[in-house]
């Protein structure tokens, strides 16, 4: 799929270091949220950062209802056996799945300093109000429009 026009825009927030802050991807169903991480995740590639710092977690996945992100991580750090997640970029998918996530996130965002964290969700409103309420000054959001009649038409 074509990258969104607004990945350009996106991106730099995505590869951001020198702010500790986790990336809130915010937007209506079906405005290409999950194809965004996805173009990230291609980009990082690109740009040679090693596959095995990089992670995709679908929150939506049933395995996962009972278990905090911090769980979730550990399973990945345990599969790929890492022993700390120093410059791993670790991509949750439609958090909203996740009772409390944006507290999950915010102790996320403080016990791994050198990690960057990106997630997406729908329900735009419920997401932005949690985020700015919770995790104030540890996220930044971003909200993703729906799509340009240009973007419709390709």
């Amino acid at each position: 799929m074509a990258k969104r026009l607004y990945f350009s825009l996106f991106y730099p927030f995505v590869i951001e270091k020198n702010v500790r802050r986790a990336l809130v991807l915010m937007g209506s169903r079906r405005v290409g949220k999950t194809v965004m991480l996805f173009h990230s995740i291609q980009q990082l590639l690109t740009e040679k950062v090693n596959p095995q710092k990089i992670f995709f977690i679908g929150i939506d996945n049933p395995n996962y209802v009972h278990l905090s992100l911090e769980d979730i991580l550990n399973l990945c750090k345990q599969l790929l056996q890492q022993d700390n997640l120093n410059g791993c970029y670790v991509f949750f998918d439609e958090i909203q799945y996740l009772k409390d996530w944006e507290r999950h996130l915010k102790v996320l965002v403080d016990s791994y300093p050198e990690t960057k964290f990106i997630v997406s969700g729908s329900a735009a409103a419920a997401l932005k109000w949690h985020s700015t309420e919770s995790g104030a000054g540890r996220f930044t959001n971003f909200m993703l429009p729906p799509l340009t009649f240009q973007e419709n038409i390709y």
